[in-house]
């Protein structure tokens, strides 16, 4: 998994890729180019869970972006309001529903007797 290596100096958002850092540093009408680094470490905002009983609200078990604490916190702690109408498994994440509706049947398994068949 990539990290965000790029870091402006001005807002502190990182970014995976220079030419990324250098479109986002002219919204600061900065210079493009980026000065060379410094040795001074860079804080990197964390996300923790709310729900005390989650292994992800301690500050060393935590989630490194708003996407992925939003993700997490509907996937474990919320409603699975979105539900497959082959198979009507549930899901809280609507990308999580969407990649399963469009794989869902497409894997055809066989039995040991040889015949095929979908989940």
């Amino acid at each position: 998994m990539a990290t965000n290596r790029f870091i402006c100096e001005v807002c502190n958002k990182g970014f995976q890729r220079e030419q990324n850092l250098e479109l986002h540093r002219r919204g600061h009408n900065l210079p493009w180019k980026l000065r060379q680094k410094t040795t001074k470490e860079v804080k990197r905002k964390v996300y923790l869970c709310p729900e005390p009983t989650c292994v992800h609200h301690d500050p060393s078990r935590a989630l490194g972006d708003l996407t992925l604490a939003k993700k997490h916190n509907s996937r474990k702690h919320g409603e699975n309001k979105y539900k497959c109408e082959k198979c009507y498994k549930k899901y809280a994440v609507e990308s999580d529903w969407k990649a399963h509706s469009k794989t869902y049947g497409t894997r055809d398994k066989r039995c040991d007797c040889g015949t095929l068949y979908s989940r």
